[in-house]
Formats: structure tokens, C-alpha cells, sequence
């Protein structure tokens, strides 16, 4: 018995039946030596549009029905990111460094296998194999951050799901293991030592992220999957228990990001609901169920579904992917995919399919979306951590309606840009306008790498998800001009108002910060814009 499941044991309330970077321990993002900048059909990397004449795209938007919009992605990734010798590229259109480790590059495996799952697509085989090789293997003596190590082992058993090889699976497994015992006294310790430190006895910054523990449900469920052993599954039980305990707060079924753990006690941080943990536990949720029989699991997955669905959209119905360049959509994607396929819930196909439509305009010809998926397309940079949502959403949608379409792909086509240069000081910022739409625009990792957020309300309502717009953290530790800093969308045109606050300073977004060039903004309804693009 291992030393982690021995410590479950003691806090765990059962179901029936490299170096730490410094102040707030975020996973190292140093641009590695090797560099390469895919050639894609996308502009220069100058801005998109003139700021002094109105907008003006210089990218070409996808086309086709969602089966042909999906065969475009999977290209993106199999012949653009993907470097053709097991390494990801982690960003198109700048320099950024290419890599086979840590949530980046695994969510771009994880949209691998997702299409695989969906279409067999005979292309993925040999590019799951080479990752599966050239993936790292994780042993006694190496130094990681947990959660980067948890990511690795999801990816390493998706390669084996596809592959069956050997090597992946003991890549998964030595993964698990590695957090789970060789380093469970370090990941395992402080006020509440039943969720882990993201670095060791909490160096760096007292950081507990729920992305190591719900990835720890993910893996431990998909290795009891492919082996067949029950440690693993009572491990992913007691664990889940660990996860609702510390990390649900508040009266919404949603899982905050972030705890503090500094040795005497725990505080969450809360209203940071990142699509990846939230993702991760709607998954757990429909996986222990049909494991167990346990139709509790269950119950907890749809509630959570319905609070995304709920809180987490903008105001037509689509989710928004607040902008935090440190999380990945591609497991809420799998996640809802699963209650609307295994489960039949209406409701989960109706929101895969809504997002869909709508980032039927977030799509450039290219195949890349960005975070935003009420947004408009990337126009020059596209990183892994933006475009996996929506290639796995892309997907997902292709395998529910083949033959379905975006209702109006050309909705960004009718938006005009608004220079407006302003930043933040000690007041607030507001932009009001009368419309549909509304995109601002700046550089994210404005003054890279990490520090500095702002609050975003709009209409004067803040926003459910509390991590409004934290311009300056960039996976890539790149500045990444012309980028969506938020966006939203509303049924119809109308008065209204974004009002841009002073974030308050945490101990892991840092103090304030917001400066944008200016936003785009969409007038007309749908029917008309069509009308004129049509025109």
C-alpha cells in the first residue's frame, strides 16, 4: 500500500459502493533552447487590422460544415504543432519553444486522441507512438511540480490507449507513481496534506492547484481503465472526496483553482473556475459512476455541468473562457462530450453545439481558434494553451451533428475597430456602446510574465469567474501582442457598458494591471450582417 492511499485513508470520507520559480510557483515556462515557428496561413504578426481606418481582416476564415471545419484542425495539429519528431510547437506565428512535457504541449496530445476516439483517424497512430517515445519518464532524483507531472501521465496513457505501447503505459504509470509515493511527503504535506503542493513542503508560494488533484482522479481512473486494478479506483475515490472538500466553496457547484496551504492553514482563493479542473471533475464524476454503480458521482458531474453552463457563459448562451493564458478547455470539451454521448443529456449537446456555432467565427483557415470561442479569429500568434478548446470542441461537434454548420461564420466580419489606447490607473475604465459584440484587444504578457489582473464587469454585474483579465501571465513567457483580452457576446444590440476595475492583489495574479489598444465592435444583429456579407 502506498504512503499517499495510507494517508487518504486517514482524511478521506469514502462513497458507499527543476526548480520552483519564485513568489507564486507556477510551473517553469523559460522558452527552451529549441525554437520553431510553423508556417501557417496566418498574417504577419503585425496587427490585424489598421487601428487609423477601422477594422480590416488580413486572415483568411474557415469554411465548410463541421466535418470538414474538424479535418482542418486536425491538420493544424498534425502537421503545424506537431514537429514531426514527438515535440509540440507551442505557439505559430512567433517564436516559442517546443516541447513534450507539462500541460501545453499534453493538452495538444490529449485533442489528438479525442479525434482519434471520435474518427479513427489513421493519421494519429504514428504520431501517438513517436510522443509516447519521446515523452519523459518520470523518476527518483527528477525535479517537477506536481501538476506537471499529472498532466504527463494523462498523456501518457492516452498515447497508450491509441498506440497499446508498452512504453506509454509505463510512462503513465511511473508518472502516477512519482507523485503519488516517491514524492507524497513533499507534495503531501502542510495544514491540509490530503491535496497536494504544486512544489514540494509548498516552495515558492504555499501553492495547492486542483489541477495536480483532479488530474491525480484522471490519471489514477484512466490506469484502473487500462489495467484493471482496484487500487487505482479507490485511490481516484478518495481523492474526489479531497477535491469536494477543499476546493467546492461557496453555493455554486463549481471548483475554484487555487488553494494556499502556508503549514497552519488553508485558504482557498475563490471564483477562479478554470475549465480544465471544472472539466476534469464533470469527467470523474461520469467515469466513477459507471465504475462504482455510485449514481452520487453522477448527480455531482450534472450539477457542475449546469453550473457551467449558467455562470460560466456570456450573455447569448457561449461559454467565455476568461482570460488566464494558464488554462486549457480541451478537458471541460471531453467532459461534456461524455454527458451528452454516455450519459444522454440533452443539455450537453446543446451547449457543445452552441459554442460550436459560435466559434464558427473564432476558426481562421488555418484550422487555430483562440481562447475566446464568442470571439474572432487569431490573426498572428496562436498558442497550444488557446487553440486546444476549440479543436476539441470542433471535434466534438462533427460527432453529433456531421453535417452542421456555424449559423453565421462571418460574424466578426461586420466589426469595426475602435482605437482606444487605455490602460488602468487607481480608477476604473469603462467602455460604452451601443451592439452585439464586443472584443478588446491588447498584447497578452503585456509585462510578461505573471503579474498583474483586472476585474471585469459588465453591465455593472461582475463577472461569475472572478479571473476577469490577467493580461500579464503568458504560458509561452512571451508577449503575444494583438490579442482577445475578453470578449461578449448578447442575443441582441443594445446599450452597454464593460467597466475595466483595479484587480486586487492575491498571492498569485499579483496587483492590477490592464492596457488595451482598443476593442472590436459588432452593431448589426445576425440577420443583417448576414444579409450585407451576402450582399
Amino acid at each position: 500500500m502506498r504512503r499517499r492511499f495510507r494517508r487518504h485513508l486517514r482524511f478521506a470520507v469514502r462513497r458507499p459502493g527543476g526548480s520552483p520559480p519564485p513568489r507564486w510557483s507556477i510551473r517553469a515556462v523559460a522558452i527552451a533552447g529549441s525554437l520553431a515557428v510553423a508556417l501557417v496561413a496566418f498574417a504577419a504578426a503585425s496587427a490585424a487590422f489598421s487601428r487609423d481606418h477601422g477594422f480590416t481582416w488580413r486572415v483568411k476564415l474557415a469554411s465548410g460544415d463541421y466535418t470538414a471545419r474538424a479535418a482542418t484542425s486536425a491538420r493544424l495539429l498534425e502537421q503545424t504543432f506537431y514537429n514531426g519528431t514527438g515535440l509540440w510547437h507551442m505557439c505559430t506565428g512567433m517564436r516559442c519553444s517546443t516541447k513534450n512535457r507539462d500541460w501545453g504541449s499534453d493538452s495538444l496530445t490529449y485533442a489528438l486522441w479525442f479525434r482519434w476516439m471520435l474518427t479513427r483517424d489513421p493519421a494519429i497512430p504514428p504520431l501517438m507512438r513517436t510522443l509516447g517515445d519521446t515523452a519523459h519518464s518520470w523518476v527518483p532524483g527528477d525535479r517537477g511540480s506536481s501538476d506537471t507531472v499529472m498532466w504527463d501521465s494523462i498523456a501518457n496513457s492516452r498515447e497508450y490507449q491509441v498506440t497499446h505501447s508498452k512504453v506509454a503505459l509505463a510512462k503513465a504509470k511511473a508518472a502516477f507513481d512519482w507523485v503519488d509515493s516517491v514524492m507524497a511527503d513533499g507534495f503531501g504535506s502542510g495544514a491540509c496534506p490530503a491535496i497536494d503542493y504544486q512544489w514540494p513542503h509548498g516552495e515558492g508560494g504555499n501553492l495547492k492547484t486542483l489541477e495536480t488533484d483532479t488530474n491525480y482522479i484522471k490519471a489514477a481512473l484512466l490506469l484502473h481503465q487500462i489495467t484493471g486494478s482496484a487500487s487505482y479506483l479507490a485511490k481516484a475515490q478518495a481523492q474526489y472526496e479531497q477535491v469536494r472538500r477543499y476546493f467546492l466553496i461557496g453555493n455554486v457547484p463549481l471548483y475554484t483553482v487555487y488553494v494556499f496551504d502556508n503549514g497552519k492553514t488553508c485558504q482557498a482563493l475563490p471564483g477562479r473556475y478554470f475549465a480544465s479542473v471544472n472539466g476534469n471533475m464533470i469527467w470523474a464524476g461520469v467515469a466513477l459512476a459507471a465504475e462504482t454503480g455510485n449514481r452520487s458521482y453522477l448527480r455531482d458531474a450534472l450539477a457542475t455541468a449546469h453550473a457551467v453552463r449558467s455562470q460560466l457563459s456570456d450573455s447569448a448562451g457561449i461559454y467565455a473562457d476568461l482570460q488566464a493564458d494558464n488554462d486549457v478547455v480541451e478537458p471541460l470539451i471531453e467532459a461534456m462530450y461524455a454527458l451528452a454521448t454516455t450519459e444522454h443529456q440533452a443539455f450537453a449537446r446543446s451547449w457543445l453545439l452552441s459554442a460550436a456555432s459560435a466559434a464558427g467565427a473564432d476558426q481562421n483557415a488555418a484550422g487555430a481558434f483562440g481562447r475566446f470561442f464568442d470571439g474572432p479569429p487569431p490573426t498572428s500568434v496562436a498558442t497550444a494553451w488557446q487553440i486546444n478548446g476549440g479543436v476539441a470542441l470542433i471535434q466534438a461537434a462533427a460527432a453529433l451533428d456531421p453535417h452542421g454548420s456555424p449559423a453565421d461564420p462571418a460574424f466578426w466580419r461586420q466589426a469595426s475597430f475602435v482605437n482606444d489606447p487605455r490602460g488602468l490607473d487607481n480608477s476604473e475604465l469603462q467602455i460604452r456602446f451601443r451592439g452585439r459584440a464586443i472584443a478588446i484587444m491588447g498584447s497578452v504578457g503585456a509585462q510578461c510574465c505573471i503579474d498583474g489582473h483586472a476585474r471585469v464587469f459588465v453591465d455593472g454585474a461582475e463577472t461569475f469567474d472572478r479571473t476577469g483579465i490577467w493580461q500579464n501571465m503568458t504560458s509561452p513567457s512571451v508577449r503575444q501582442p494583438d490579442q482577445v483580452l475578453f470578449a461578449w457576446r448578447w442575443p441582441q444590440p443594445g446599450p452597454h457598458t464593460i467597466t475595466i476595475k483595479p484587480g486586487v492583489r492575491d498571492a498569485m495574479e499579483g496587483g492590477s494591471f490592464f492596457a488595451m489598444n482598443g476593442y472590436l465592435l459588432v452593431r448589426l444583429t445576425a440577420s443583417r450582417a448576414t444579409r450585407r456579407t451576402t450582399a
